[in-house]
């Protein structure tokens, strides 16, 4: 590695190539982070998902607060083709998958 090199690196004994993906990890991680936030004041400023007509203040997207929720949501709306114990599966597999990007993603920042 050139001198020049070695001036430019935070702690000595870390290679350029380990500098440039962590800078690059952390840039994507703000980016996507900012992102998901300007879609989500997008989402509520133009009143997406909410019923035409129903005004419930800030807990609007929260639909347990909505009083006689299911004349809008209709029972036959949604009929599961599978058994009810799939679903819990796939929804405890998700769960084992996000912890175990949460734990990468934890990793890769020490």
């Amino acid at each position: 590695m050139a001198a020049s090199q070695r001036e430019i690196l935070p702690c000595p004994g870390i290679e350029l190539d380990a500098v440039l993906k962590k800078k690059t990890f952390n840039t994507i991680t703000i980016a996507v982070g900012c992102t998901a936030l300007l879609l989500c004041i997008y989402i509520m400023l133009n009143g997406l998902g909410l019923v035409p007509g129903l005004d419930f203040g800030a807990g609007a997207y929260y639909y347990a607060d909505i009083p006689d929720f299911e004349k809008y949501m209709h029972e036959d709306a949604f009929n599961p083709g599978l058994p009810l114990w799939v679903y819990i599966l796939l929804f405890l597999c998700w769960g084992y998958l996000m912890w175990r990007l949460w734990i990468w993603v934890d990793r890769r920042r020490k």
